[in-house]
Formats: structure tokens, sequence, C-alpha cells
């Protein structure tokens, strides 16, 4: 009889072969589409190897290419196989990493690979990690341990008495911060009214001085929110000036870096990330650079007190091994996957030689596009290539920047999407999946070229060239 297991295994051992030539958008239509999954209600059941075989067969026509090399639609990493491999193992052995009695193994890899990612970040050996699913939940915990300490200061124990005639919290953020980080901010009370916008620059750095003025209007406890690796353009926000401001403020100073944090482990990268070590809490992806499996995330906090009183979770029946790490001390999830087994694997299977060359790798093949893109009359790169996003614009109006985007989608070469960045339309490029290949590029930016060229010849017809696409998740 076949296992289901080896179904699973040459499946999706052929997906990933498929991969270098596989479109890199599924071609379908959602009420079509939804046919291949539906069907009456189980009444019985089927034999496990079949069923997976119909799973595969059902879903492979709808999956888009995000771990092949021609993907570069939202900052999404590529689920290195050695990950894939690892989260496997986690499913197949059943473990619950809330707590270490429940499974010491998962409990110890979380430990060391939270060890080895201070040490590959460059970040306080003090600091405790939260494995999370990924940078909106990192945020969140990460704000709730800033939320804790602030009030804290003030006398007020938020755990305990909660947020009904607390002290008012002032938190400032960027204007162009992360959508994510705004979700969390309204996950914890905050809501968005409340929160104070930083104007910032034309790449969408905070502004310090206009901080500096926002932190002296007011006494009240304050969270000041900075982001390295702004989601159009990648750029870092002045963390050592901003550092130093909400230092002398008393100011909790978090970091969104759900990818920007990785470039610490690049050295010429340096002078772009000084001052970020100086935050009080940073929120990342392992999905992203680190390339591990869906769903991994960091929440990074300085004062391991503050990070363990917003999170831990107490009841008698809940065992706690004296003296030993606790994983469910630092993320809000008591019952969870074990994401540090993966975490462990690819940071063994990469090393910090490995991840500083695919970081720098990544950020050189922005440069290199942009500059092809650049040379080419009527394209227009907006962002200062700091990192590795690229934002383009073609032509003289958002149409025909969506034209060439919807074009470029309907050729199915390479995947690229758009946003709206600085009141233009724009199409974003995001270099971050680890099989990425100088070659690769050439190959985006042939095809940029090209529908970009295609739009231009049709320019005179009276409704620019459109194409249906689906509709994604931005990330």
């Amino acid at each position: 009889m076949t296992h289901p297991f080896d179904v699973a295994n040459a499946r999706a051992k052929a997906f990933r072969a498929s991969l270098p030539d596989r479109p890199p958008r599924p071609v379908v239509v959602a009420a079509e589409f939804q046919a291949r999954f539906d069907g009456p209600t189980p009444e019985h059941g089927e034999d496990s190897a079949a069923v997976i075989e119909a799973l595969a067969n059902a879903a492979e026509p709808g999956l888009m290419a995000v771990p092949g090399p021609r993907f570069f639609g939202w900052v999404m990493g590529a689920s290195h196989e050695v990950g894939v491999a690892a989260d496997w193992l986690a499913s197949a052995w059943g473990q619950n990493a809330g707590l270490y009695v429940s499974s010491p193994a998962a409990a110890m890899a979380e430990k060391i690979s939270a060890q080895w990612l201070l040490d590959i970040l460059n970040l306080p050996d003090e600091c405790s990690i939260g494995f999370v699913t990924g940078a909106t939940m990192a945020n969140f915990v990460c704000l709730a341990a800033a939320r804790s300490a602030v009030l804290a200061r003030f006398g007020w124990d938020v755990e305990d008495q909660g947020l009904r005639g607390a002290p008012e919290v002032r938190v400032m953020l960027g204007e162009d911060a992360h959508t994510s980080v705004f979700a969390a901010l309204r996950f914890l009370g905050f809501g968005a009214a409340g929160v104070q916008r930083i104007p910032t620059d034309r790449q969408g750095r905070m502004l310090v001085d206009a901080l500096e003025q926002a932190l002296a209007a007011g006494a009240a406890p304050a969270i000041v929110i900075a982001q390295a690796g702004q989601i159009n353009t990648g750029a870092f926000d002045p963390f050592d000036r901003i550092a130093r401001l909400c230092r002398a403020r008393g100011a909790w100073l978090h970091v969104d870096a759900a990818f920007g944090l990785w470039a610490r482990a690049v050295p010429e990268m340096a002078a772009r990330v000084e001052g970020l070590d100086q935050a009080d809490s940073w929120a990342a992806d392992g999905h992203k650079w680190l390339q591990v499996p869906y769903d991994t995330g960091f929440a990074i906090v300085r004062d391991p007190n503050a990070h363990r009183r917003a999170m831990t979770i107490g009841a008698s029946y809940l065992s706690k091994t004296a003296g030993e790490y606790e994983p469910s001390h630092y993320a809000p999830e008591l019952s969870r996957r074990a994401r540090g087994f993966a975490v462990w694997a690819m940071i063994r299977a990469l090393g910090r030689n490995g991840i500083m060359e695919m970081v720098r790798a990544h950020c050189e093949f922005a440069k290199r596009l942009a500059e092809r893109l650049s040379s080419e009359a009527g394209i227009t790169v907006l962002n200062e290539v700091s990192l590795n996003q690229v934002v383009v614009a073609f032509g003289e109006d958002d149409e025909t920047t969506r034209a060439v985007i919807s074009r470029l989608q309907h050729d199915n070469v390479c995947f690229a999407d758009g946003a709206r960045w600085r009141g233009r339309w724009v199409m974003r490029l995001s270099f971050i999946a680890a099989p990425l290949t100088a070659a690769a590029i050439d190959h985006l930016g042939d095809a940029i070229v090209s529908a970009w060229r295609h739009v231009q010849l049709h320019a005179a017809e009276s409704k620019p060239f459109q194409a249906n696409h689906l509709e994604f998740t931005r990330s």
C-alpha cells in the first residue's frame, strides 16, 4: 500500500523541479477553480494516499511559483528545501511547542536558534525572542511588551488592571509605516486615530526633527516605532538619532524590521543600520531572508521581563520546568507548531556567511535591475536602491504603469505587481528568494522592457492594454 508521505514527497519534489520553467502566476478563474476542491461533504473516509494525490491535483494549477526564480511580486522568501524538510519533520513529530515539558526538543531548538539569531544579527545577548507567525504578530508581541513597560514606569500594571483608567500612551510612527504595524496597534487597543504620524522624506524615512517636536509636546508614556526596510523603497529610518532621542525622552523604541533587520548580517551595510541595536524591540520575519517556510517570525525584546510579563500564560495544569526555557513566555499561542526546528536547520544549512552572501547578492541584484531599467527611455526608478526593493514608474501617468504591469502579468514570464507610492501608481519589485541569479534578474529586465515597449506600441489605441489577473494579498 502506498504511504501518503511517499505521495507528498514525490509531488513536492516534482513541483520544485518544475519551478525554473513554471509560469510564475496561475491563470485561473476563481469560480472554475473552486470546483476543483468543491463537492458534497464526505460521508466516508478514503484511501490516505489517494487523498494526498487528489489534493495535489486540485491545488497545483492554482499555486504561485513563489519559491522559483521568476517571482518578484512581494517580499516573500522561497521556502528553502532544508527548511521545508525540517518543517515536514516538525509536522510528522506532532510536537506542541508551547511548553518545555510538552516538547523539550522544540524548546531547545528555539532556545539555541534564538542565540544564533542574536549573534548573526549582532543584537544584545540579553534579548529574548518569541517565535511567532510573522512580522504582524512579532510587532504585536513587541508592542505588547512596550505597552507593559512604559505603563509600569507610571505605576500601572496593564496585565492586571487593563486599559480602563490607564495613563494615556502616546504612539508615534512614520507616515510610511507598514500596514501590519497599524494592525498590531489596533489589536492592542491603541486604535488608528490616536496614533501620531511623523512626516517622512521622499524615501519614507522618518524626519527626526518632527519626531523630537512630537515627543517634546507631552510627558505621557511614549512608544516610538521606526522602520528598517520601507516596504516600497527599502529605506531605513535614521536609527542612531532616533535612539538617542528616545533614550533622552524615556520612550520605548520599537523597530518594524520584517526584512531590513537582516542587513545587520552584512558588514558593509553597517552605516545603514547604525543605532539599530539601540532599540528596545525588533520585529522580523523568518520566511523572508532566512527562507524558512511559512509561518515564522521573531519578536525580539531587549527586556525579557517585560516580554514575559506581556505574554506569559499561567494555569495550574500547565507544568513549568524550573530554570528551563519556556516558549510560551514569549509568544501569544499556548498551542503551536514547533517553528524552531526549521529555523535551527536553516541556520545550520546557510551559516552566517551564507546568510550574509544571500542578502548581499539580492541587494546587488536590485541595483543591477535598476540600472538596466533606468537606461530605457520612459522608465523611471523612483527610489534610492539601498536594499532589495525597486520602485518603477512608466511614462507619465498611472494608466501607463498599470498597463505595463498588466502586460507583464499577461506574458507570465516574470511576476510583479503594483502599489501606490507618493501619489503615483508604481511597479514594485522585491528581490529576496534564495534561487535568484544574475541571469534571472536579466531575464526580468528583458520581460519588463518588453512589456513597456508593447504598451508604447499600442499607446495610440483608444484603450491601453489590459489583462485580467488575480488579486493577491499584499506582503
